[in-house]
């Protein structure tokens, strides 16, 4: 507990010598034609907290989709802001951290990107580049999805740490 405190607390240092916002990248991502988000670049500072945090590509744990919906079933994804609770540690991020994104959903699926990761312990925000992912399509949206929601059968996604968004 205390090596993952002292890493916590270097990677806040980290981020207060850092320029920018994790935030910051979420409002300039170019949609394709069916609406889904296109291609984005994960930014510097959060590509350095991961590296000291040891967060490397492919690292993963289970997530609540939307804490204020915990186990909720079917879950209705807003598209915009989500605040998602790890479920599982994420290298040095005890669960319950809480985890910041955006929420694509006029596609034909919802599209969640990760980019700030915030320990419960006391921590500051780390930035970080993540996806919420769940295999045979189940990130598909349900027939009763409205304009602008995603109606999802499952509350929790595996999220993986990227460096980049795709």
């Amino acid at each position: 507990m205390a090596s993952r405190t002292f890493t916590l607390l270097g990677c806040s240092v980290l981020l207060m010598a850092a320029p920018g916002c994790p935030g910051t990248a979420t409002g300039k991502v170019a949609l394709r034609s069916d609406g889904t988000p296109g291609p984005e670049d994960c930014p510097e500072e959060a590509r350095k907290a991961m590296k000291y945090l040891r967060l490397f590509v492919g690292d993963s744990a289970w997530v609540q989709l939307d804490a204020n919906q915990s186990r909720a079933y079917p879950i209705t994804l807003y598209a915009g802001p989500i605040e998602s609770v790890l479920e599982d540690n994420l290298g040095p991020l005890d669960a319950p951290a809480r985890l910041y994104g955006r929420v694509w959903a006029d596609g034909p699926q919802a599209v969640i990107r990760y980019y700030a990761a915030q320990p419960l312990d006391g921590g500051d925000q780390v930035p970080i580049c993540a996806v919420a992912r769940l295999g045979l399509g189940q990130l598909r949206k349900l027939p009763e999805s409205k304009p602008g929601t995603a109606v999802l059968g499952s509350p929790r996604a595996g999220v993986y740490i990227v460096n980049e968004f795709r």
